[in-house]
């Protein structure tokens, strides 16, 4: 199971301002700490996109910097603009490095498939197309489909691609965990080469006790072959729950993993 730490984004108003204030101290102390809590990459986002230009290329390159300042753990460059993700690019010194996101809309699709596929990079692609997030489980393979004719025409492997089944708010609709779920359970039958991750975050919007709600879908989607999550590391119950996940599905060898972040005191209950 492949970590993503999805606590630099300034979606999140504190994250926003220390970017603002080029708070060097406040992302070395973030990035260090999901960094130590288990995740495997550091999703960096420092903004929409939808402001000024430069500024956004200009606050993008300075979070990769500082954010390489406290990790080697490899980053995921998040923007919906193909400049700030280029600009991210040229600051980034690491290998692995993966790109969230691109979906089935063409303008997103031919604008930052080619960087992923120049890059060499991992790719988050987001099953929806220009209308938005399909209700359906077909119309999200439809989107699926388009993504991977595209991406692997462009020299891309499909074991590259990381496609998000999306999940949208249970509490407003209670069918769209279910569909979340197949989703995940039909691109790992049709596309076994791909991998398949999710934010789970958006699932438990309006309900109490979110967090209860994020760790019943990540289990499932987990028993179904789900290969990736973006979460907060830093929250202790949930990466238990994954710690002992993986050893009740067969997937960690002699516990020893499971042991390990017992033994460093961070397994909770």
């Amino acid at each position: 199971m492949i970590l993503i730490g999805e606590n630099i984004n300034a979606t999140n108003k504190e994250v926003a301002g220390a970017i603002a204030q080029r708070d060097e101290k406040f992302f070395i102390d973030l990035a260090t700490a999901q960094t130590e809590a288990g995740a495997d990459f550091i999703d960096v986002n420092a903004g929409s996109g939808h402001g000024p230009k430069q500024e956004g290329i200009a606050a993008m390159e300075w979070l990769v910097e500082t954010v390489q300042k406290a990790t080697d753990m490899p980053l995921t460059i998040d923007s919906d603009d193909p400049a700030i993700i280029s600009a991210a690019l040229n600051k980034y010194r690491g290998e692995k490095v993966i790109i969230n996101s691109v979906t089935a809309e063409p303008a997103r699709l031919e604008s930052i498939g080619p960087l992923a596929a120049e890059r060499q990079a991992w790719l988050i692609a987001l099953a929806m197309d220009a209308e938005g997030i399909p209700a359906s489980v077909g119309k999200r393979l439809d989107a699926c489909d388009s993504i991977m004719t595209y991406l692997t025409g462009l020299g891309m492997a499909a074991e590259q691609i990381l496609f998000d089944p999306l999940v949208l708010p249970i509490a407003v609709d209670t069918t769209q965990g279910l569909v979340t779920l197949q989703t995940i359970a039909q691109i790992k039958s049709r596309y076994p080469q791909a991998k398949t991750t999710l934010g789970l975050s958006n699932a438990s919007y309006g309900l109490p006790m979110r967090g209860v709600i994020n760790r019943a879908l990540l289990l499932i989607a987990m028993y179904l072959g789900l290969d990736s999550v973006i979460l907060d590391p830093l929250d202790t119950k949930l990466m238990a729950h994954i710690k002992a996940a993986q050893v009740v599905l067969g997937r960690d060898t002699f516990c020893k993993n499971y042991l390990k972040d017992y033994r460093k005191g961070r397994l909770m209950e």
